[in-house]
């Protein structure tokens, strides 16, 4: 290469010179006139002293085997060999000729005219130059570990070890470990992800087109009822309204069209919901379950949801969004048997899907969140649940532009119509298979969906003779007695009953209306009726259970006399005021319990809920197995007047624990469920626990034998048989109760009135030709009649009772003082005389058919007969005695009986009369009669 200065281009700022001979240095210096500065083989080069710490050898970048070193200036000056870049990097000093005093180039501005030797090209491109020797020799070369410190340089051993991780550092991954994972996770997911798409392939439809029919069976075996056929009817989707297509969407899947088959984010939000207590929500798109629906099956497995997922993604790709949603609502389950939307539209408003309007669309979208739940008809006590949703559907719609908000103004709820069943469900099937299911699917037994899929053999507890008995009781009792044409109010007239066997908890018998195919909604397991003073034990049993005394101190007992006045304000109570009426106006003054519960002494009930305390008695009616989320079940003091809204079902779980000594276990309505090709179903145990004590039970049913044997439910006399229970009646006379039960069942019975178009409830008054319908008259008669037909051909069994301590021991009267008798009383209440001897009969027209006190006098009871004063130390009622003597039975005219029945009541009624055994008290004085029977 040429050493001289290479012509200068246009853009580079600088122009190559020729050296000035005369002016580069100083006489004798580098750079005389007539030389060519940096040539090879100068003789004046070897002859130029090395200055100290210029070692020429670091100005030469070629030169083999030394490495750059860092931090020289000449370095950094001479990037080229050539010096080319020397001179563009060295402006023209002022006064100075060119060539002379560049510092750049060497660093030190005494040595002028050096670079250029430096930068000579021959020195670079022959490392055997005369430098040579000048490397050799030089005394400022840097130190071998300056050299070994130089990262340019490879092969080097100097290179700075890497510092050992130590303690918890170690634990630690590096970031090559983590991306590393993290690339090995991902394609591994990817890798599954393919596998799984290749080998799962879209199936053939499922056997839901021709689903089989769930078998009920009575628990003797024989066939109860079959659930027939599939209901269902295909329509294409230009046959179903705009805007029901839209509900479908707003309540299921708002962003069907615009999202892929899956929606991950979907699925994590409803998984975290699920698991935060907010309530099951689904994270499927509707592409997913019209999948499950169509393609799979409903089990909740692993291996159906990776199905679901795989084929989900397929058949999007396969089938447009039309097709996907005409399916999903042709397979969709909208309950009452209704398979798809048009059968769905027929069901629940007897109209085509093309003809559904904005609010009818909306509510069965709700239904396909939960369709037996959201059925207003069947649970009406569902129905601000379901209203909740029928708006979030329609809010939903507004929100996608799919309605104006003006438009969603003007929608209103649109009542569904009664159901219209199929042939196979009339009578009482529907109503039973109806009741199996929901209990089934409440207990988490099995799910509705999967139910749905059919194929099942379930035998049921309910006992076909009994149920039998059930029925026709209703229909002789009332039924046939129904003048629907010449009165209006018959029209109104609707029955519900349930009979359980205290000792195993089993439904024996279930009634729930005329017939499924007419009356749709169960009657036996509805709860929107208040359920009146039935639920007055209940506050009896909670102060006994606490141990609960009046304002006064005394201890709370069948004996503990109370202030009846019609319309006594309740004291102790900071709630607010409250003084609730009598039935009938009728102010009673000073009451024992017993007779207060005889006479549903409603002042005498409120002033004891709130000496117990209201939440106390909440919390017993739900050990007795009253749901907790009863409506209107409220800690007040109204809660013992029985506003709360129990079903049928409900209470003769409750009164069925008070027969069974305080133990309360769930009610089951199923003994086995078998399917073909499968294992049978588990079945949850039947724990029994001690709900209350066995003392407040059973003390509660001493008071409930004396409404049978002298109170208001006298007519239950009839079924023969010693017998506990309670009449109840409803605001406005909308429903009135008898709740009941012998040492072996125990029964509950209802009758309700309501409009059969509009469903509204409505008063009897006037029905069955009756001014008025309570509990002790026609519901006491279906019970008296079910219950000697059921328990025909069993031997009678007496109450064994173990009573709280003080239960037949008279109290003395608070000190306000008795109130004058009525003539013609004579009747002995709790524990007194008895009734003269005479049998016990029915109250005359316009007596509530409770007794009223009668006196003790020294052993003589008003029959003329006398004990001598030892016999009992009060009151027996058929349990055991103060003095330790069980008295089975009763007295015959004051002469003391060892059990079985007595002449002194209504013969097979266990010889109790009203106030039970007799006998005298020792130690009490003489006893006024305190009220007057209720005219």
């Amino acid at each position: 290469m040429s050493d001289k200065p290479q012509p200068q281009q246009d853009d580079q700022g600088w122009a190559p010179r020729e050296p000035e001979p005369a002016a580069q240095a100083a006489p004798g210096g580098p750079g005389e006139p007539g030389k060519a500065p940096g040539k090879p083989g100068d003789p004046e080069q070897p002859e130029q002293p090395e200055k100290p710490g210029k070692p020429e050898e670091r100005a030469t970048p070629e030169a083999p085997g030394k490495p750059e070193e860092p931090g020289q200036p000449e370095e950094r000056a001479k990037p080229e060999a050539t010096g080319r870049r020397d001179e563009r990097a060295t402006p023209q000093e002022p006064g100075k000729p060119e060539g002379i005093g560049r510092p750049e180039e060497t660093g030190r501005p005494e040595e002028t005219g050096k670079p250029r030797e430096r930068a000579t090209p021959q020195e670079h491109a022959t490392p055997q130059g005369p430098a040579a020797p000048e490397q050799r020799a030089t005394p400022q070369e840097p130190a071998a570990p300056e050299q070994r410190a130089t990262p340019q340089e490879p092969g080097k051993p100097g290179k700075k070890p890497r510092r050992r991780r130590t303690g918890w550092g170690r634990l630690i991954p590096t970031w090559r470990v983590v991306l590393g994972t993290f690339i090995g996770l991902v394609l591994l997911v990817v890798g599954l992800f393919a596998l799984g798409y290749y080998l799962v392939q879209i199936p053939s439809a499922n056997a839901a087109a021709t689903k089989q029919s769930n078998v009920y069976l009575y628990a003797d075996g024989s066939q109860l009822a079959r659930d027939g056929e599939v209901n269902r009817e295909n329509v294409s989707l230009a046959q179903i309204a705009k805007d029901a297509q839209h509900a479908a969407l707003a309540a299921e899947d708002r962003d069907f069209y615009t999202e892929s088959a899956i929606d991950p984010k979907a699925m994590i939000r409803a998984g975290w919901n699920t698991a935060t207590g907010k309530g099951r929500q689904s994270g499927s798109t509707i592409t997913q379950q019209y999948v499950k629906n169509y393609y799979l099956g409903q089990e909740q497995t692993a291996t159906r949801k990776v199905k679901e997922f795989f084929i989900s993604i397929k058949l999007d790709r396969q089938q447009s969004k039309s097709d996907i949603l005409e399916g999903y609502l042709n397979t969709s389950y909208y309950g009452r048997n209704a398979y798809g939307i048009q059968a769905a539209a027929q069901a629940y408003y007897g109209v085509d899907a093309k003809d559904l309007t904005v609010g009818q669309g909306a509510y069965l979208a709700a239904l396909l969140n939960a369709p037996s739940e959201y059925d207003v008809i069947a649970h009406p006590e569902n129905k601000a649940a379901a209203l909740a949703r029928w708006n979030y559907v329609l809010d939903g719609m507004v929100k996608k532009q799919w309605l104006t908000p003006a438009a969603r103004g003007k929608v209103t709820f649109p009542e569904p119509k009664q159901s219209v069943i199929a042939t196979g469900m009339s009578g009482q099937r529907g109503y039973l298979v109806k009741a199996v299911n929901d209990y089934l699917v409440e207990n988490k037994i099995i799910d509705e969906d999967t139910l749905q899929t059919g194929g099942y053999r379930i035998t049921t507890t309910l006992q076909r003779p009994r149920q039998d008995a059930f029925v026709k009781a209703v229909d002789d009792q009332v039924m046939s007695h129904l003048d629907k044409k010449d009165r209006k109010v018959d029209r109104y007239v609707r029955a519900g009953g349930v009979s359980i066997d205290p000792a195993t908890g089993k439904v024996v018998a279930m009634y729930g209306g005329i017939d499924y195919t007419k009356q749709y909604v169960n009657n036996a397991t509805r709860r929107d009726y208040q359920v009146g003073s039935t639920f007055k034990p209940f506050v009896f049993t909670s102060a006994v259970q606490n141990d609960s005394r009046t304002e006064d101190g005394r201890t709370i007992t069948p004996n503990t006399y109370y202030d009846g006045t019609d319309k006594r304000p309740v004291q102790g109570w900071n709630g607010g005021p409250y003084a609730p009426e009598n039935e009938d106006n009728v102010s009673y003054g000073p009451i024992t319990v017993r007779t207060a519960t005889d006479k549903s002494v409603n002042a005498v009930y409120a002033q004891m809920a709130v000496d117990v305390g209201p939440s106390k008695v909440k919390e017993t009616a739900v050990d007795l197995g009253i749901p907790a989320d009863t409506p209107d079940l409220t800690a007040t003091p109204s809660i013992a007047l029985g506003p709360s809204t129990a079903s049928v079902l409900d209470m003769a779980q409750a009164y069925a624990t008070l027969a069974n000594h305080g133990k309360h276990g769930t009610y089951t309505l199923v003994d086995k469920i078998t399917k073909e090709g499968a294992e049978d179903v588990h079945l949850p145990e039947q724990a029994t626990r001690q709900a209350v004590t066995r003392q407040a039970a059973d003390t509660t049913t001493s008071v409930l034998q004396s409404v049978v044997e002298g109170g208001t439910g006298t007519a239950a006399q009839a079924a023969g048989r010693p017998a506990a229970g309670k009449t109840g009646t409803a605001e406005e006379d909308q429903a009135a109760w008898f709740a009941g039960y012998t040492p072996d069942l125990a029964t509950v019975v209802a009758v309700m009135g309501q409009d059969p178009d509009t469903g509204v409830h409505k008063s009897l008054y006037g029905a069955l030709g009756q001014a008025r319908i309570n509990g002790g008259g026609y519901p006491a008669q279906i019970w008296a009649q079910y219950t000697k037909s059921a328990l025909k051909g069993t031997s009678p069994s007496d109450f064994d009772l173990r009573l709280q301590p003080g239960a037949e021991e008279q109290q003395q009267l608070p000190s306000t003082g008795p109130t004058d008798q009525s003539p013609g009383t004579g009747d002995q209440d709790n524990g007194g005389a008895a009734t003269g001897g005479q049998d016990t009969q029915s109250p005359p027209p316009g007596d509530n058919g409770g007794q009223t006190q009668g006196q003790t006098d020294g052993g003589t009871t008003d029959g003329g007969g006398t004990t001598d004063g030892s016999t009992t130390d009060g009151t027996t009622d058929g349990g055991t005695t103060d003095g330790g003597g069980a008295t089975d039975g009763g007295t015959d005219a004051g002469t003391t009986t060892d059990g079985g029945a007595t002449d002194g009541g209504t013969p097979g009624n266990g010889g109790a009369t009203d106030g039970g055994t007799t006998g005298t008290t020792t130690g009490v004085g003489p006893l006024n009669g305190l009220t007057q029977r209720r005219q």
